[in-house]
């Protein structure tokens, strides 16, 4: 098995890192598209359900693309770190990672709860979403750092 992650190794990182790509741009855009929900949601041009329009978008963006991108990342990180020799356990980078990414996955699940309530018409006021926008910048700075300079 040992010499089987070694191999394949290249090809787990790759997947590994599109798939976190994916992922990314779906936690940077579905906050984004709250703020549109909640700000011009109400004003319809000739739709019958106001803001219909954002809730697919919402709903599809998170099915189709985040969750999915989602587990790709969590198998092929856990499958990278299965892989001897690739993680120092006794230095801070990995750990400072592992934190890194469970707050994304928090923050995946909150975009996830707040789909819910957007879509029961609990709409939060603009600002709120635009605040929580930044949320995913400065965990990816986190996990970037991590690995790249791995302090």
């Amino acid at each position: 098995m040992r010499d089987g992650l070694l191999i394949i190794y290249p090809w787990i990182k790759a997947l590994h890192v599109m798939a976190v790509i994916s992922w990314m741009a779906g936690l940077f855009y579905l906050p984004r598209l709250f703020v549109y929900h909640a700000e011009r949601g109400g004003i319809g041009q000739g739709t019958a359900e106001p803001g219909r329009s954002f809730a697919v978008m919402e709903d599809k963006l998170l099915r189709v693309i985040m969750n999915p991108a989602m587990i790709v990342t969590w198998l092929a990180g856990l499958t990278l770190v299965a892989t001897p020799g690739v993680v120092d356990w006794g230095s801070t980078w990995p750990w400072t990672k592992a934190a890194g990414v469970i707050g994304m996955t928090a923050f995946h699940m909150w975009c996830a709860g707040e789909r819910r309530r957007i879509a029961a018409g609990q709409i939060a006021p603009g600002r709120r979403y635009r605040m929580m926008n930044e949320v995913p910048t400065l965990l990816m700075i986190v996990i970037v750092l991590s690995v790249i300079v791995r302090f």
